[in-house]
């Protein structure tokens, strides 16, 4: 079977999960069906270091998304590629339009990951994208919950859909949990008595870690505890003064961007996401991995389908702060028996995600598409 050229577009190769899951989805394709070629724009990323080598990777001369597309076209049509595939909205509209201009045969393939939408002008703004989506050849949704919000607020239609989770390195999550080490900086908070929360992810509007200081400082006053904020953001400053007027600063670390947050999870008590909704959830499945138990709010669809509803990791309510503290004190207080058979159940659920798995629901999904042009 003659390999396809699937060439894959994002905005730049860095620090957040659209880049982490292209990163896991590139390197782990079988190269003796796939030729992956990877195109950003004129920007260093952090995940850049992680792409295997034989990956061609070219930066388009812009770094302004608007001028993309008449480059990326050209990439398209000079490396003749057989599938352009992107993700998230920006992005995709910028791959579909580039496609339509390199005047080639080549497929398209977007992406979905987060559940959108609500407002009036977010729902318009939603369908605008939905008419463009109508020029793909197949639309990849990461949960079934963002599948039925393509449908409803995207009016894309179903048959067009397919749902391939996000997936998770679970054996370099391992590796690097063995060959790691914790700053020397950070080693001290790990080392004492106090039990450890830890989160990660950028520290904006939608990832509530407000709610989650407000938990952390009602549950201080119970437990000897500490918690750690792994990420970065608008909101870093603001959320320090939150914690300075909860009077918890002492105890909540702001760690910034670490290249390595598994080894950090690895040496907490557990991990705790307070997301208002997430399309996934990738950390949690990546937090499962690394034999952490978990608590989370019930931010649909992502986190609900990664926990099965509460399975495979404790569930809160939404923007809760005194449910998430009780929540989060009764994990921490489970005997050690109770631990272990949460923690082996979380490491269990982790495969379902496997980057190796995930990736070949990808190849077929790109195979299948691809093969429309050899039938036409």
């Amino acid at each position: 079977m003659k390999k396809k050229k699937v060439l894959f577009f994002i905005y730049q190769m860095g620090a957040g999960g659209a880049a982490r899951t292209m990163l896991n989805i590139i390197n782990n394709l079988d190269r003796t069906k796939i030729d992956p070629v990877l195109v950003t724009l004129n920007y260093n990323g952090n995940y850049e270091d992680y792409l295997k080598s034989d990956i061609n990777f070219i930066k388009l001369e812009t770094k302004r998304l608007r001028s993309a597309i008449f480059p990326l076209a050209k990439v398209i049509r000079h490396e003749q590629a057989d599938a352009v595939f992107s993700t998230i909205p920006n992005y995709n509209t910028v791959a579909i339009l580039a496609k339509l201009l390199s005047f080639t045969s080549a497929k398209s393939i977007v992406r979905e990951a987060a559940y959108l939408g609500g407002d009036f002008s977010a729902n318009m703004k939603l369908r605008a994208y939905g008419f463009l989506y109508r020029f793909s050849d197949k639309v990849i949704a990461l949960s079934n919950g963002v599948k039925e919000n393509i449908i409803r607020r995207y009016n894309v239609n179903p048959k067009k859909i397919q749902v391939i989770y996000n997936p998770v390195d679970v054996n370099g999550i391992e590796h690097l949990i063995g060959d790691g080490n914790i700053a020397g900086e950070h080693k001290s908070i790990f080392t004492d008595d106090a039990k450890v929360i830890i989160t990660a992810g950028r520290l904006v509007k939608d990832k509530d870690h407000e709610t989650l200081l407000h938990a952390f400082a009602k549950l201080k006053r119970r437990i000897n505890t500490k918690l750690v904020i792994l990420g970065e953001g608008e909101l870093e400053a603001s959320l320090k003064a939150k914690a300075e007027e909860l009077e918890i600063a002492d105890n909540v670390y702001f760690l910034g961007f670490q290249r390595n947050p598994y080894i950090y999870f690895k040496h907490a008590d557990l991990f705790a996401l307070s997301s208002l909704h997430e399309g996934f959830g990738h950390v949690l499945a990546e937090a499962l991995a690394t034999g952490i138990p978990v608590v989370s709010t019930n931010c649909r669809p992502g986190a609900s389908e990664v926990l099965n509803d509460g399975e495979f990791g404790v569930m809160c309510n939404v923007g809760d702060a005194e449910d998430m503290a009780v929540k989060l004190y009764e994990t921490l207080t489970r005997d050690n028996e109770q631990l272990m058979q949460m923690v082996e159940n979380g490491k269990e659920r982790a495969r379902a995600f496997d980057a190796k798995r995930i990736a070949k629901q990808y190849e077929e999904s790109f195979m299948q598409t691809i093969g429309q042009n050899d039938r036409s």
